[in-house]
């Protein structure tokens, strides 16, 4: 595999919002240390740089008070939903909203949870020539994976760099061997981003 990177690949920025960062309901340990890595990534020459955000409802099925799993984050409008003003978005072309729907969670940047509703990110990516794909974000061992799952069963070539990535429940190696044994590939940022300055 080349690490060049080209018109032909995108980077998707999985989730860096202010409710996922230190601090916030939905914290994940070190997530704000990831922009070290993902602002410079933002500036090689990428056919296009997608982030996504949770963007949910009040009331939303994912959150506790509802019989969901996590505490209330990312409520459409608010300054908690809003990206981490310390990510670099000179350069983002696409901003997808996720988990819009009040009944339904959404992990993956392609589709929501019911495996239905999609977003139409594999569509924009296809029209614009895009041939692989690089995830980064939070959370690794949720929408991260989630994401490159689907960027696979799309027909793009995917790789997660875990160095660029934060989980907050599963084991990290575990999360990779699982997304490895179906087709995610991985490389290192700091690999990425020296390769692509000499």
């Amino acid at each position: 595999m080349s690490l060049r990177i080209n018109a032909t690949d995108a980077l998707l920025i999985i989730d860096m919002q202010a409710d996922f960062m230190p601090g916030g309901p939905l914290g994940v340990p070190e997530a704000d240390r990831l922009l070290t890595l993902i602002n410079p990534l933002c500036d090689l020459p990428f056919g296009v740089i997608v982030t996504t955000q949770d963007w949910h409802p009040a009331g939303h099925i994912s959150f506790v008070a509802q019989g969901g799993p996590w505490p209330v984050h990312c409520v459409a409008g608010t300054p908690g939903a809003g990206l981490s003003p310390a990510l670099a978005q000179t350069h983002v072309g696409v901003v997808l909203r996720k988990g819009l729907h009040p009944d339904i969670d959404s992990y993956s940047a392609f589709e929501d949870n019911d495996h239905v509703s999609r977003t139409g990110l594999d569509g924009l990516l296809k029209g614009r020539g895009i041939i692989r794909v690089f995830v980064v974000g939070v959370a690794l061992d949720y929408c991260v994976a989630a994401t490159a799952r689907d960027a696979v069963r799309a027909g793009f070539a995917t790789f997660v760099l875990p160095d660029a990535c934060r989980g907050v429940r599963q084991p990290p190696a575990s999360v990779l061997d699982a997304l490895g044994m179906e087709g995610v590939s991985q490389a290192d940022a700091v690999d990425l981003l020296a390769y692509n300055r000499k």
